[in-house]
């Protein structure tokens, strides 16, 4: 028997969370920018809903500055030149924030959680990663993305999205089978420490003529109790302080684990979780030593752009990954001149 809409609205509405925390920092694109259709523009002007908060980043507006190395262990060299893979230790500023526009959002209200790195500080040496909770998209075009982004906007009248429009976009898109999978069984942990964040997109290792495509995930050495948060949770920065003090006690690490694609993968396609047997390797440790707010860390100033690549590493022709760029540079283009007339008022 076929569902409702309302039926389906309510049972993948979750979508509409994930639409409103990855649309500009991770994954606000459109497929075909400068070719008649989406505009990063627009884009932008969608996310900001014609209520901007000036200075902050569209998306993944609250989060917070973090400094610590990237020690890689070697084990990456076969597959890329990338001297940040050789063994040893590379610095970094970094970013965790949730989900969402508003710098003042409650921590625990967010479904999404991100890490951002920008490891290295010479251009052609330097590498940055915007990783996110999901381990897919739900579409695989920006096109789609903004036709969904559309289809869960909440109506003036109800406050919610439209059944019928959104069961009609689910219906039209059925590769967002594996996003709502993952949505219906994902539960957040009780720290940003405990989470595991997700490149998403796939791009390619590069070692002279061999090119491998993967994907990594920084995975977390903390172990979850599972319980979920037990803190002050009217406490709107509860995982942000819960962070702080683990770091006033000892280092939060990662180990950045590379899952390798074989032929039957299509790395272009961010849509559909790589099967789990395929072969993963550890290429060292993120270990961060300290925090510090946004507004006083370097991190306030860095577009993450996750196609700053260092050599020995590339981007897929995977069409949402292409167009980040275009949507991150508007983004900043206009923080950046909301700080320079603040200043001027000041």
């Amino acid at each position: 028997m076929a569902q409702q809409p309302s039926s389906l609205a309510l049972r993948y509405g979750i979508i509409a969370v994930v639409v409103g925390g990855l649309a500009l920092l991770f994954y606000g694109v459109a497929n075909g920018l400068g070719q008649g259709r989406v505009t990063a523009q627009q884009f932008v002007d969608f996310q900001e809903g014609g209520n901007p908060h000036l200075g902050f980043r569209r998306a993944h507006a609250k989060g917070f500055c973090l400094a610590g190395e990237f020690v890689a262990n070697g084990e990456l060299s076969a597959y890329s030149s990338a001297t940040i893979f050789q063994p040893g230790a590379t610095t970094f500023v970094g970013r965790i924030s949730i989900g969402g526009g508003n710098p003042t959002a409650p921590d625990l209200a967010s479904g999404v959680r991100s890490l951002a790195l920008s490891i290295g500080d010479k251009a052609n040496l330097r590498w940055q990663t915007a990783m996110n909770t999901p381990p897919v998209m739900p579409v695989r075009t920006g096109q789609a993305f903004f036709e969904q982004m559309n289809a869960f906007r909440p109506d003036p009248e109800t406050g919610r999205p439209n059944p019928e429009r959104v069961a009609a976009f689910l219906e039209a898109h059925p590769e967002t089978q594996a996003a709502r999978e993952w949505q219906a069984s994902y539960t957040a942990t009780e720290s940003y420490a405990t989470e595991t964040y997700n490149s998403i997109n796939a791009f390619y290792l590069v070692n002279g003529r061999q090119r491998q495509a993967v994907r990594w995930a920084a995975v977390p050495q903390a172990e979850s109790h599972g319980r979920g948060f037990e803190g002050d949770r009217d406490d709107p920065n509860a995982l942000q302080n819960e962070f702080m003090a683990r770091l006033d006690v000892a280092p939060v690490v990662y180990d950045l684990v590379f899952t390798l694609a074989t032929d039957a993968d299509d790395e272009n396609d961010p849509t559909v979780r790589w099967p789990a047997d395929r072969q993963q390797v550890v290429a060292g440790q993120i270990v961060i030593h300290s925090a510090t707010d946004q507004s006083e860390g370097l991190c306030n100033g860095i577009n993450f752009d996750p196609l700053v690549l260092p050599a020995g590493m590339a981007a897929t022709n995977d069409q949402i990954l292409q167009a980040r760029s275009s949507v991150y540079a508007e983004s900043y283009r206009r923080r950046a001149r909301e700080h320079f007339y603040q200043q001027g008022m000041e």
